[in-house]
């Protein structure tokens, strides 16, 4: 592969002026946008030579077959080109939002001659005012329910309206006061229009007005001895207070926000949106995003925000915008939007107080959403076969990859190393038939890889042997349960993949230990942490599997088991190491070990503790004490210092 790319321009051809760019391949596609502020030093960065590239970078800039670019006046335009080029090319190595369309809205229809106000799914009515999403619809009806009570507009369907004012028979849900609208023949469309504004105010975060008001109209109602109508506005303070419950204030009432939580790994990340209105939570908002080339938190901000507000109404545009890191052009970023507002828009991180407090949960949710995408798209039986499929292709398998077993490393600072095996069948994980193998001297994670492949293959040339090494055999939890069969084990099934964690080193190890066991008929791949990128044996580029690709997201879930499973092994093995220790002195329960680790919260701490301060813990007296001491100190040679933290000791 030549080191320059063909298209280059000439040096001095690209302008420094702001501007956006547009990678195309040879049928003339748009690949990928971008915009900068100095054309020249960013597109440099793409032509750098292509061995010092992000492998996905230069994935994109091989793809592509030419590069053309526009200048634009200010840093602000180039935001605006950009997301206009996005919306209208839909560039594949752009990142690729997901929204999540299950969310109800309450909708307003603005656009009738007598609005209605109604639960949908619909975001396309033309006119049509949204407020929301709603996690559930029934939060929606309630919210509608309590809502007409204080403003009585339309509720009835397009057809009742129109049958009503046709006959000049209320509509039925008029009949049994649950419609406010005009087919109600109670109100004027011009009466109609002035409550559907009203509803639309508070809903927009107008309460405090509307809560002054019907307080007065009760006082003087109560005043002027008219109780019935005391008792009307009295049960309407009540509905609005019902409906401002369900929306816990977050902010001060004046605060107008819009907070994104986000939580992201390297190909996917989830984007939690909170839109605050008068200083309550108003509306929700999930999106899910692919990420095709290695993107930045801050430049990953930057997208979401030209996203959400690139074709926002002046309304929908708040004073304040939080978010978790300030995108690198945050001032453009403010302008741009002011713009769109007409009025100062400030773009913060949320630091401290009530708005780290919402950030917080907004990244907790982003948190859950990410894993639940991740979730459903292993465990589905249609993208599980085009996963293995495309497995199958990208390594250059004769067939499907039906057996995965994944291999891991852990260790703690050179300490307590342990290999974990997690299997995969079918593209779901069979934890009844995960292992874990405990290496007793090594010299690095490629020794250790090259040990733990070594004793598991040697397992397939003795298929009917009763049951593993126990020292194999390990448990973490109660959902990985270890089983051994009686007859033909598990352990002897031969994979058709054997991926490690790691890069070409760790798959070199492997393929020393496939050859050495005379089974080179398995097929090895190693999946390296930063890139995602596949390595094969021998191979001085690895595979690049699309980020919306099905095989990747299988392969990444197969590392991070393998990761997780071995952890959790050695920090069972660290907290028997350090109980050993302790549990040598004569004199030292049980009771007594737990009580001096919670007090030093690890053996390290101890060692470096004074008689003095051992003895001031309850139940230890001088004796006890001195017998700690010189036990800990009788030989650090030989007894290496084990750290835990507090939790593992108890």
């Amino acid at each position: 592969m030549a080191d320059q790319l063909p298209y280059k321009p000439k040096p001095g051809e690209i302008p420094t002026n702001p501007g956006v760019y547009r990678f195309r391949d040879a049928n003339g596609r748009v690949l990928y946008v971008g915009k900068a502020k100095n054309l020249r030093q960013r597109l440099s960065n793409y032509f750098a030579p292509l061995h010092t590239l992000h492998e996905r970078t230069r994935r994109m800039v091989t793809t592509a077959a030419s590069v053309e670019w526009t200048v634009v006046p200010t840093d602000v335009d180039s935001l605006q080109l950009e997301y206009q080029w996005i919306k209208e090319f839909d560039p594949p190595f752009n990142v690729k939002y997901r929204d999540d369309k299950s969310y109800p809205f309450l909708a307003v229809t603005l656009g009738d001659e007598a609005p209605r106000v109604m639960v949908t799914r619909n975001h396309r009515i033309p006119g049509a005012k949204y407020f929301g999403p709603y996690p559930k619809i029934w939060a929606v009806r309630d919210t509608i329910d309590l809502m007409i009570k204080v403003f009585p507009i339309r509720t009835c369907s397009d057809a009742s309206y129109k049958r009503a004012m046709q006959t000049g028979r209320p509509c039925f849900p008029g009949q049994i006061g649950k419609c406010g609208g005009p087919c109600s023949h109670r109100v004027t469309i011009a009466e109609h229009r002035a409550m559907v504004d009203d509803f639309v105010a508070f809903m927009n975060g107008g309460d405090e007005r509307f809560t002054r008001e019907l307080t007065a109209r009760m006082k003087a109602a109560a005043a002027a001895m008219d109780y019935e109508q005391a008792a009307i506005y009295r049960d309407k303070l009540a509905s609005i207070d019902a409906v401002l419950n369900k929306s816990a204030m977050v902010l001060p009432d004046d605060a107008d926000a819009d907070l994104f939580g986000i939580a992201e790994d390297e190909l996917s990340a989830a984007v939690h949106h909170f839109v605050i209105r008068g200083g309550r939570v108003r509306g929700v908002h999930s999106t899910t995003i692919d990420k095709e080339l290695d993107i930045s938190g801050p430049e990953l901000v930057d997208q979401i925000l030209q996203r959400v507000y690139g074709d926002a109404a002046p309304a929908d545009v708040p004073r304040r915008v939080l978010v978790p890191t300030l995108p690198p052009d945050a001032e453009e970023i403010e302008q741009w939007l002011a713009s769109r507002r007409g009025k100062r828009v400030e773009v913060a991180v949320a630091q401290r107080g009530q708005r780290a407090e919402l950030m917080r949960n907004a990244t907790l949710n982003a948190t859950q959403a990410l894993l639940r995408h991740k979730t459903r798209r292993t465990s589905d039986y249609a993208a599980r076969s085009q996963a293995l499929a495309d497995l199958q292709e990208a390594l250059g398998m004769d067939e499907a990859p039906l057996r995965i077993e994944c291999y891991d490393i852990s260790h703690l600072q050179g300490t307590n190393v342990v290999g974990s095996m997690v299997v995969f069948e079918d593209g779901l994980p069979r934890k009844d038939q995960y292992r874990s193998f405990s290496i007793a001297e090594t010299t690095d994670d490629t020794d250790s890889m090259h040990q733990v492949l070594t004793r598991r293959l040697a397992h397939l040339d003795r298929p009917e042997e009763a049951a593993p090494d126990a020292a194999e055999l390990a448990t973490s939890d109660a959902d990985d349960v270890v089983t051994a069969p009686s007859k033909r084990r598990r352990f002897a099934y031969p994979p058709q993949l054997l991926v490690v964690d790691g890069g070409q080193p760790q798959v070199a190890a492997a393929a020393r230990a496939l050859r050495e066991s005379g089974h080179e008929e398995i097929a090895l791949c190693g999946i390296a942490k930063r890139l995602e990128e596949l390595w094969l044996p021998g191979e001085d580029y690895p595979v690049i599997l699309p980020r919306t690709s099905e095989a990747l997201y299988l392969v990444q879930r197969l590392r991070d088991e393998a990761h997780r499973f071995a952890i959790t092994h050695q920090r069972k093995r660290r907290r028997r190491d350090i109980q050993s220790v302790l549990s040598e002195i004569p004199g030292l329960g049980e009771a007594r070990i737990r009580a001096l680790l919670r007090h030093f919260g690890s053996v390290t701490a101890l060692r470096a503790g004074t008689v003095e301060q051992i003895e001031e813990l309850p139940g230890i007296g001088p004796k006890l004490a001195a017998t700690i001491y010189e036990h800990l100190h009788r030989d650090d040679a030989r007894e290496p210092a084990v750290d835990a933290p507090v939790a593992d000791g108890r």
